[in-house]
């Protein structure tokens, strides 16, 4: 079997493991406040551009939307989101469990429009029985999205200007922010995206990592308090050197972006490879995430031999599949598909 199921059903990069190991006997405190995390932390400001920015280190994905949202908002606040945003949809009301309420805007192939956030905010803030309602403290948002997709420099921009507006801080959810970064077509930069949010994380679990996500609050606003909200929500680890240890090596020798780079050049490969043996495309992705339609007969063949994800229904007779690149893909990972997908 082959496999294409997600990009953090493998091990950890064998620099990072390098790193871990050489560094392993070392003494250090506990808590994240170790030499390794200490030099992760100057290295990830540095690249960000954000001389005034700090950084935490959590474990995953789940456990950093919600307590980052948790510490951001008041208790009488929600976080506007996509329909289909992962806390959304795929966290099993993690942020709902913190007493924060999901509210959604509509969602374009995973992305809001800024006509919409406004439009909400608008209509919000006229409706007179506003103050029996749950306020708007935030907006989230995500770098690639659920499908892959991406926002472009504009549409960051202006959305972030709404926030400002209306004084609300924009969140950016980084899980595969590698990928996003590296895309072919992508006209954003780290300092760019650290400039234009006032948090944002970025992930390690799905880009190399054994685990792990860098927290980046980027104006000197970070939340008061915010070490002691991590471990008040159990997510503060004694051994913080874990994650330290992995984000210095990623950010050492721009590992991060080798990483993410020939991820992509990988997953532009299996975009052409569906569109040359013509199985249709759900949406063009320009990431690692590809979603393709197949019949149940083709899902049901493929599946014999490939590892892949159903993502939902297209019709009576045809299903959308998301198929993923990983740092572990080999170019043989690819000839096989290929020559099953010349058959199938």
């Amino acid at each position: 079997m082959i496999s294409f199921e997600s990009d953090y059903n493998n091990g950890v990069h064998p620099e990072v493991l390098q790193h871990l190991v050489e560094t392993n006997r070392e003494l250090t405190s506990g808590y994240g406040f170790d030499q390794f995390s200490e030099a992760a932390r100057k290295k990830i400001i540095h690249a960000c551009g954000c001389d005034d920015a700090e950084v935490f280190f959590l474990t995953g994905g789940t456990q950093t939307n919600m307590v980052v949202i948790d510490a951001m908002l008041q208790v009488y606040e929600g976080v506007l989101a996509a329909e289909t945003a992962h806390i959304n949809v795929h966290e099993s009301g993690a942020v709902e469990m913190t007493g924060h309420k999901v509210l959604t805007l509509p969602e374009y192939q995973g992305k809001i429009k800024v006509e919409d956030l406004r439009n909400w905010l608008i209509t919000f803030h006229a409706d007179e029985n506003k103050d029996h309602c749950v306020f708007p403290g935030l907006v989230y948002i995500t770098f690639p999205t659920e499908y892959g997709t991406l926002y472009t420099a504009q549409e960051l921009s202006d959305i972030y200007d709404v926030c400002k507006e209306y004084e609300l801080p924009l969140f950016i959810d980084g899980a595969r922010l590698g990928y996003g970064l590296m895309a072919p077509d992508n006209d954003i930069s780290l300092p760019f995206l650290a400039h234009h949010c006032d948090v944002f994380y970025i992930g390690g679990t799905k880009v190399g990592a054994l685990c792990g996500e860098a927290v980046v609050f980027t104006h000197n606003n970070t939340p008061k308090h915010f070490f002691t909200t991590v471990k008040q929500h159990g997510a503060l680890l004694a051994k913080g050197r874990l994650v330290g240890v992995q984000f210095d090596a990623l950010f050492t020798d721009n590992l991060y972006e080798r990483i993410s780079k020939g991820v992509m050049e990988k997953a532009m490969q299996l975009k052409r490879l569906f569109q040359h043996y013509q199985i249709p495309l759900f949406l063009d992705s320009p990431t690692n995430q590809q979603f393709v339609i197949l019949t149940k007969e083709q899902k049901e063949k493929l599946s014999k031999e490939v590892v892949f994800g159903k993502w939902c229904d297209y019709d009576e007779h045809r299903d959308v599949c998301r198929f993923v690149i990983s740092w572990m893909t080999t170019d043989d990972d690819l000839l096989q598909l290929e020559h099953l997908l010349q058959v199938l």
